[in-house]
C-alpha cells in the first residue's frame, strides 16, 4: 500500500482515511463496551472517543501503512470491575471486529442506495468502506496477541487451558510480524475477507 504514496497520492490518502476511520471505530466500540460492563478505566483515560488521535498504535499504524492491514493502541482495562472477568473480557474483545462487520454491512447498504450515475470516486470510497472493514473484522479475530481473537479465545477456555494459552501472549507480536513479511497471513485471510465482501456488495438488501 506504501508504494501508492508515490503512484497514486490521492488513493493513498483516500485508503489510508479509510482505514483510520475503521481502527477508530474498532477501538471506540471496545472501550465504550468495557465502559458499559463497569470498567470506566477506558473513559477516564479518554478512550471512549472518536478521535483518532486517542487510539492509533505506532506498530499497527505502519503496518496499516505497509500491509494495508493493522491495529489500534490496546484498550486499558481493569478485569477486577468486570462482573465475569473472563467473560466480559472476551466480549469487549470481539465487539471491535463485531462493529467493522456491521459497518461493512452499512456500507453496504449506502452503496447499493447510491445512484450509480455518481462520481466513481464516491462509489470507490464505499467499496473501501465494506472491503477494509471486513479486512479488519477478520484480521483482529486471528488468535493471536495483541489481536481480538487472543482474548476470545481465551474466554472459551477452561482454567487450566487460559493459563497454558495465556503463555503464548509474549509471542504474538513475533508471530504476526513473521506473518506479514512471509506474506502467509494474507494468504490465510484474503480468500475469506473476499469472501465476505463479495457476499455483501451482492446481497440484496
Amino acid at each position: 500500500m506504501i508504494s501508492l504514496l508515490f503512484s497514486e497520492p490521492l488513493v493513498f490518502a483516500l485508503l489510508f482515511g479509510v482505514l483510520v476511520f475503521s481502527l477508530t471505530v474498532h477501538e471506540y466500540m471496545h472501550a465504550a463496551v468495557a465502559d458499559r460492563l463497569g470498567d470506566s478505566t477506558a473513559r477516564l483515560l479518554g478512550r471512549v472517543t472518536l478521535n483518532p488521535s486517542a487510539h492509533l498504535d505506532p506498530i499497527g499504524t505502519l503496518l496499516l501503512l505497509v500491509a494495508g492491514f493493522g491495529w489500534g493502541k490496546p484498550v486499558p482495562f481493569n478485569p477486577i470491575n468486570f462482573k465475569n472477568p473472563k467473560r466480559d473480557i472476551a466480549i469487549v474483545a470481539v465487539a471491535g471486529p463485531l462493529s467493522n462487520f456491521a459497518m461493512a454491512l452499512v456500507f453496504g447498504l449506502i452503496l447499493q442506495l447510491l445512484p450509480v450515475a455518481l462520481p466513481q470516486l464516491i462509489l470507490s470510497v464505499f467499496t473501501l468502506l465494506v472491503y477494509y472493514n471486513v479486512a479488519l473484522g477478520v484480521f483482529n479475530l486471528l488468535p493471536i496477541n495483541p489481536l481480538d481473537g487472543f482474548k476470545v479465545v481465551n474466554g472459551f477456555l477452561s482454567h487450566e487451558m487460559s493459563i497454558q494459552w495465556l503463555q503464548l501472549a509474549p509471542y504474538g507480536i513475533y508471530i504476526l510480524l513473521f506473518g506479514f513479511f512471509t506474506n502467509t497471513i494474507e494468504k490465510l485471510i484474503s480468500p475469506i475477507i473476499s469472501a465476505i465482501t463479495g457476499f455483501i456488495l451482492r446481497a440484496p438488501f
